[in-house]
């Protein structure tokens, strides 16, 4: 038995490498490439390749692949002959029905992974979680409680004092896109997502990828002047 490593290809984009059998007729291999490529063995079209270059058509199907000249990481080329069938079926996923759940189904099944954790208060149903999840609620709506639109402010994203952006409050409230308590903000810089509006929501108007929204703990209000990007260092001492 000898074996030999081909890449088997399809003008629909297939591209897999497979270990052939010298051994094997050539209706044998059309059997096995059926699954791989979707094209039904008795109208597939066979061509070998040396990288671009064309070898020579694979078209005796009781010849044994031995009997080619295949050789390790050469091209075999598979076409479809019929001109009625479908392309691109087993491929194509846009093809394909989807099965979809609304939110609302999904929360009235009993046999999803969403409500087995929540009968065994696992992970965010866990009675810590859901207590973590209340005291940052409680966090955020103190934190904008002193916030108010139209404040200059700074939005820490993280640590990294690095990381910081400033900008002007523009919205402070719930939102339909996340629960709890956001803020939005525009900022002096493109630096953000949107122009105010999530979803197909408008929430404040700026220029496009100026807006962002927050959580209100990530955001500090303040005397932060907007800053001059070609001030030089020595004047940005001086200041």
């Amino acid at each position: 038995m000898s074996i030999v490593t081909v890449i088997v290809t399809t003008p629909e984009n297939i591209n897999a490498e497979r270990r052939l059998d010298k051994g094997w007729t050539i209706l044998d291999l059309k059997y096995k490439l059926e699954p791989i490529t979707g094209v039904p063995a008795d109208t597939q079209k066979l061509s070998l390749y040396q990288g671009e270059s064309l070898v020579g058509p694979i078209d005796d199907d009781e010849r044994m692949v031995g009997s080619y000249p295949i050789e390790d990481f050469m091209r075999l080329h598979v076409v479809d002959t019929n001109p009625n069938r479908i392309k691109n079926q087993y491929t194509d996923v846009s093809l394909v029905e989807k099965f979809e759940l609304t939110e609302d189904e999904y929360q009235k099944r009993t046999d999803t992974v969403r409500a087995f954790k929540e009968r065994n208060k696992l992970g965010r149903f866990s009675a810590e979680a859901q207590e973590q999840m209340a005291q940052f609620a409680n966090e955020n709506e103190r934190a904008a409680a002193s916030i108010k639109i139209g404040d200059r402010c700074e939005v820490a994203l993280s640590e990294d004092a690095l990381n910081r952006r400033r900008g002007t409050v523009r919205f402070v409230g719930t939102t339909e896109f996340q629960p709890g308590v956001w803020v939005g903000v525009q900022y002096d810089e493109p630096m953000g997502k949107n122009d105010g509006t999530v979803q197909g929501t408008r929430y404040f108007s700026c220029p496009p990828k100026y807006g962002a929204f927050v959580r209100p703990i990530k955001v500090t209000v303040g005397d932060f002047p907007e800053e001059d990007l070609m001030a030089t260092d020595d004047e940005l001492e001086e200041m």
